[in-house]
C-alpha cells in the first residue's frame, strides 16, 4: 500500500534538503530529549530546537510536544515517521556509494541476533570485517526476532540472526531450533522422557516476550492451546529463574538453554515443533554498500556455524 503523506513528496523532499535535521528528529523521538540527542549527535541542545522549529516551520505544523520531562511526537509526526526514516536511510546510501566510488569506504552496519548462541560467530565475522574495511562502523543489536524483524523494516538494522517470519528481505537458513520446555525440578512432569504441549492448558505458565509475535506463542496457537499465563517476562534469563523457583513452566529456543546449569529440567516437546534460524538482510535494491559488504563476509563464513555453535 502507497504511505499517504500530509503534503506531496516533492515538498517532503525540499523540506529534508537537509537530512541531519531528519536524523535529528528520529533521535530526538526515539530518546525523547532534545538534550540526550543533541549531546548523541554532536549539538547543542539550543541548536537542535532550531532544527527541529525550522522543521515545523516547513511542514506548517508541530511535530512535537513540548513536556516538562521532555518531548513527544504529535500524531501528525508519527504519520511522517517513516518517510524520515527513508529519507535518512536513503541519504546514507548515498554518501557511502559516493565515498565507495572516491575509494573510500565508511559507513555504518547495525547487527542483529535474537539467539546468544551467536554472539562467537558473529564476532569472529565482525573481527574479520574490521580489519578489512576500518571505516565502516559495526553496532550489535539484541532483541527478539519480531523486534528485529520491525528494526529491518524501519532501516534500524541490516543483517540480523532471526527466527523466520514473514518480510521482504533476504533470507539464509542456518538451523532448525526445537523448542523445549523449561521445568522446574520439582515437578511430577520434570523427570518423563518429554513434556506434552497439552498439559499447558492447566499449568501455570511465564510467557517471555508476551504480545509479541514469539516461538512459543506460534506453538502454542498452532496447537491451539491457550496457556493459564500467571507471570510474565522480557528475558530468557528471567524467566529462567522464575522457572527455577517454582513458579510455573515456560516454552524456550533450545538455543537459548545454552549452558544453564540451574535446577530446571529442559524437556523436548511432545509434538515437536521446530523453529527456523536464519540471516536476514535487504535486497539488493535497498542495500547499502557497507550493509552489502557485511552480508558477503556472512556468508563467506557460513560453514564454520556449526563449530561456534559447538
Amino acid at each position: 500500500m502507497a504511505m499517504e503523506y500530509p503534503w506531496n513528496k516533492d515538498d517532503l523532499m525540499e523540506a529534508a534538503v537537509d537530512t541531519e535535521k531528519c536524523k535529528m528528529l528520529l533521535k530526538v523521538v526515539e530518546l525523547g530529549s532534545m538534550a540526550a540527542a543533541g549531546e548523541e549527535l554532536g549539538y547543542t541542545t539550543s541548536g537542535v530546537s532550531r532544527m527541529m522549529a525550522a522543521l515545523e516551520e516547513k511542514a506548517g505544523f508541530s511535530l512535537l510536544y513540548r513536556l516538562h520531562g521532555g518531548v513527544e511526537a504529535t500524531p501528525e509526526c508519527e504519520r511522517l515517521l517513516q518517510a524520515f526514516r527513508e529519507l535518512d536511510y536513503w541519504s546514507d546510501r548515498w554518501e557511502q556509494t559516493a565515498s565507495e566510488i572516491r575509494g573510500v569506504q565508511t559507513g555504518d552496519v547495525t547487527v542483529g541476533t535474537s539467539y546468544p548462541a551467536y554472539y562467537p560467530w558473529l564476532a569472529r565475522i565482525i573481527a574479520a570485517f574490521r580489519q578489512a574495511y576500518p571505516g565502516v562502523t559495526v553496532r550489535l543489536l539484541q532483541g527478539n526476532s519480531a523486534a528485529l524483524y520491525r528494526a529491518m523494516a524501519e532501516h534500524k538494522a541490516d543483517f540480523c540472526v532471526v527466527s523466520q517470519r514473514e518480510g521482504d528481505f533476504n533470507w539464509i537458513p542456518l538451523a532448525e531450533d526445537p523448542l523445549v520446555a523449561w521445568i522446574p525440578a520439582g515437578h511430577p512432569l520434570a523427570g518423563e522422557p518429554r513434556f506434552p504441549i497439552k498439559a499447558l492448558d492447566s499449568e501455570p505458565y511465564i510467557d517471555t516476550y508476551p504480545g509479541e509475535d514469539s516461538d512459543n506463542r506460534r506453538c502454542l496457537a498452532d496447537q491451539g492451546i491457550r496457556p493459564v499465563s500467571q507471570f510474565t517476562s522480557t528475558d530468557t534469563g528471567a524467566t529462567y529463574a522464575m522457572v527455577e523457583a517454582g513458579l510455573g513452566i515456560s516454552l524456550e529456543n533450545a538455543m537459548n538453554s545454552g549452558n544453564r546449569r540451574g535446577k530446571v529440567a529442559i524437556l523436548p516437546l511432545e509434538p515437536p515443533w521446530t523453529v527456523s534460524i536464519g540471516i536476514i538482510y535487504p535486497k539488493a535494491d535497498t542495500l547499502t554498500p557497507a550493509a552489502g559488504r557485511f552480508a558477503a563476509f556472512a556468508q563467506r563464513e557460513r560453514f564454520r556455524t556449526q563449530e561456534a555453535l559447538g
